[in-house]
């Protein structure tokens, strides 16, 4: 008998427990609010064009570039954006504008040049670039090699002065 009343309050503790944990879930479920769903905004504003980035000393490092849309409703049509020109890019090809280069061609004896073309690698800022470009430059100094003589008497020459002191 004994026996049969342990078992009875074991079973009330935990059904009491079961309903005090189905309480407090229920509880912790009912004060959170459900969110809204969000407005979804129908701007008639265009998209951002962007202009090129202008370096805020020299020709390339940190800068600037600025931003226009259009649109009636537009809380914003302009705005400035930082922006960073690699001072190793060839800038005259477009300071947004990355190459791949060949090597070098042969010297050109007409015009004293070797030429060499590029392949658009990446352009920053969608910017408008050339997908192929040539570039020159002056072949150097042509000389003829000096004969090996020459330079043996002069080091001959310095011998006999050394000796001589």
């Amino acid at each position: 008998m004994q026996q049969q009343q342990q078992h009875r309050r074991l079973f009330t503790a935990a059904l009491l427990a079961l309903v005090f944990i189905l309480a407090a879930v229920s509880t912790t479920e009912a004060g959170k609010k459900e969110k809204p769903e969000k407005k979804v905004k129908k701007s008639d504003c265009g998209e951002w064009q962007w202009s090129v980035c202008v370096p805020t000393s020299g020709d390339c490092g940190l800068g600037t570039r600025e931003g226009t849309r259009t649109g009636a409703e537009c809380k914003q049509t302009t705005k400035t954006q930082k922006c960073k020109i690699p001072c190793n890019w060839k800038k005259q090809f477009g300071a947004e504008c990355k190459y791949q280069f060949q090597a070098w061609g042969e010297c050109d004896l007409n015009t004293a040049l070797k030429t060499r073309t590029g392949n658009l690698k990446r352009a920053l800022h969608n910017a408008d670039c050339q997908k192929t470009v040539t570039i020159s430059k002056p072949c150097g100094k042509l000389t003829k090699p000096k004969p090996q003589e020459s330079k043996k008497k002069k080091k001959e020459g310095k011998k006999q002065e050394k000796m001589l002191d």
